[in-house]
């Protein structure tokens, strides 16, 4: 029930004295976002004056903008390896942080084509917590009740590393999950989740995912919410419970634990819950056991309000299967977050997914904004461009977030394009575009991923009238052949076999991707003839879950794991090669005339 307070936010009334508190520190954090960057970036510079990178610039105790602007230049992860390395070969002195640095936080194995390894500090941590403690507050004023009930979350560890120095190198999730923040938090009836602590901290992924699908299942009734980070994190787990519903069901129906769970803990916790439950495992075997999975969430899990996954950026694609095993719930994107540095948060949870804007929280780093011009591709070095500060973007315009931290990154390029939606007080609200990178080239054209997404997206309206959707994609520039051209594999969820897409579909899927392309693109397919034909792959129902694993037994992070939207590792391109079932060209060239040019 919404309480009053004194305390009260425009955002909405609050569910509780503890959510006043925290829409009272969004509405006045958000209302002086200036005066808390000054502050922040004072805070930064003052503590890490005497470190040897801002030694190196001579700034010489300075902490106003335009000094720090004026000395310290704009970076990628490259122009920072020697120091990164150093750190962690075991340099403990001050090279980028005043506060020793306590561990690395590495980003997404296939986010830009490698793992990197971000410098962080224990207090980093609690400016995590913080946002994460803003969350449900803001939740609640769009979906009362959730207090009366669970969350079904599917979160997962992944084991450490440690550098040559002996610094931890782990994903942002793994050393959150693992932190006293996480293991000791205090009960809090608008955030419970099915899982315990023991199945979301075992290391192994099919003990730890078996423990929270059976977690989930036991206390069905009390889910409201079903979730995962990403949305590729919950269709794994539908997959999952595709492949293993019988033995989840002969669990619950007997009492007794599937013997491949192994891990100690993970035993004594389930060995107290599980007991013999009859009707239970009938019923998930009822649903479960049907050919069609259509709305699958929402038969086995009744009470649930809405899924809570990121949908933005790449994951866009997932949006109608997602739509498919859930029945059409509500698709909630809550928060903006990196390996660098957490962001901000969704002030407007429960919109559509096209609609979310993240409002940036200015506590959280000093951010810059760099100008986004779609056909730049750098800037000349003699001429630095001029970054724009928070409160000063401009609604409409697209910007490259640039990030100055407490644990030691300076005016750092993350890498994430964003489009300014509006502001909420003086604090921007941004629509998250993509990632700046190139995922195709064949010649002189330049193919990203939020052209593919939408190529895809394009195509994919064809293969409507037969009931099939794209489930998964990735694609690859092929230069073997002359000209080189573009393979795109596509995973199809159909849903009547007897009404499949045909060839002649399918070559005009080609097409209509090529048509959706830019005018660079269509230019070497029509008139320079630098470019061959669009090629569609079909692949087998479950290659891209093979896809996944393979990147797990290579390291990467069960959490942070998304599917690359460009392939070019050769063991990779064996195994989609080694499940295509059909294959499809275009039969045409798309439309150019030079006056589309751009």
């Amino acid at each position: 029930m919404a309480v009053d307070s004194p305390l009260s936010s425009q955002l909405g009334p609050p569910a509780c004295e503890r959510d006043a508190k925290a829409l009272h520190f969004i509405e006045e954090t958000t209302s002086h976002a200036d005066s808390v960057q000054d502050r922040v970036l004072t805070e930064i510079l003052t503590r890490n004056s005497q470190t040897e990178y801002l030694t190196r610039f001579k700034l010489n105790g300075a902490t106003d903008r335009e000094t720090f602007k004026s000395k310290l230049p704009i970076i990628t992860y490259e122009d920072l390896q020697p120091e990164i390395h150093r750190i962690a070969n075991g340099d403990r002195s001050a090279i980028l942080s005043a506060h020793p640095i306590s561990e690395f936080l590495t980003s997404s194995g296939t986010s830009a084509g490698e793992r990197k390894l971000m410098p962080t500090i224990k207090e980093e941590l609690d400016r995590r917590r913080l946002l994460y403690s803003l969350l449900m507050p803001v939740m609640n004023l769009y979906v009362p009740g959730l207090e009366r009930g669970k969350g079904l979350y599917f979160l997962f560890v992944k084991s450490e590393t440690r550098t040559p120095g002996g610094l931890l190198a782990r994903p942002v999730l793994t050393s959150y999950y693992k932190s006293d923040h996480f293991k000791t938090r205090p009960y809090d009836p608008y955030n419970v989740y099915t899982s315990p602590n023991e199945a979301i901290l075992c290391p192994d992924s099919f003990q730890s995912m078996y423990a929270q699908m059976l977690c989930g299942l036991l206390q069905r009734q009390q889910v409201l919410r079903v979730g995962a980070v990403f949305a590729s994190g919950l269709l794994r787990a539908i997959r999952f419970l595709q492949l293993n519903w019988r033995q989840l069901t002969q669990d619950i129906e007997t009492g007794a634990l599937n013997p491949k769970l192994t891990d100690p803990s993970l035993r004594e916790y389930m060995d107290k819950i599980l007991k013999p439950n009859p009707e239970l495992a009938e019923c998930v075997r009822h649903e479960c056991s049907k050919d069609n999975w259509e709305g699958i969430i929402a038969r086995i899990w009744q009470n649930t309000k809405y899924l809570d996954v990121i949908v933005t950026g790449a994951m866009a694609q997932y949006i109608p299967t997602l739509d498919y095993y859930s029945g059409g719930l509500p698709l909630a994107c809550t928060m903006y977050a990196s390996s660098e540095c957490y962001f901000g948060l969704n002030l407007n949870p429960m919109c559509k997914p096209s609609q979310v804007s993240y409002t940036i929280m200015p506590n959280m780093a000093y951010f810059e904004f760099l100008p986004h011009e779609p056909d730049s591709f750098g800037f000349p070095c003699d001429s630095p461009p001029k970054l724009v500060d928070l409160v000063d973007v401009e609604v409409g315009k697209e910007y490259e977030l640039v990030i100055t931290t407490y644990a030691g990154l300076y005016r750092y390029r993350v890498g994430d394009i964003l489009r300014v939606t509006g502001f909420h007080n003086s604090a921007p609200q941004f629509h998250f575009v993509r990632r700046k990178n190139v995922l195709l080239s064949i010649d002189s054209d330049k193919t990203d991923e939020a052209e593919l997404q939408k190529a895809v997206e394009n195509a994919s309206r064809l293969l409507r009238e037969f009931n099939t959707s794209v489930v998964e994609y990735t694609s690859y520039a092929d230069t073997r052949t002359i000209p080189g051209h573009y393979v795109i594999y596509w995973e199809l969820l159909g849903k009547d076999s007897a009404n499949s897409p045909t060839d002649e579909v399918l070559k005009q899927c080609c097409l209509a991707m090529e048509e959706s392309l830019n005018s660079v693109y269509r230019q070497g397919r029509v008139a320079d003839n630098s470019i061959g034909p669009l090629e569609i792959r079909v692949v087998k129902n479950g290659t891209f879950e093979e896809l996944m694993d393979y990147a797990i037994s290579r390291g990467a992070s069960i959490n942070q794991y998304k599917v690359p939207r460009c392939v070019n590792f050769t063991p990779i391109m064996e195994l989609l090669d080694s499940r295509v079932v059909s294959s499809h060209f275009s039969p045409a060239s798309p439309h150019w005339t030079p006056e589309r040019r751009r």
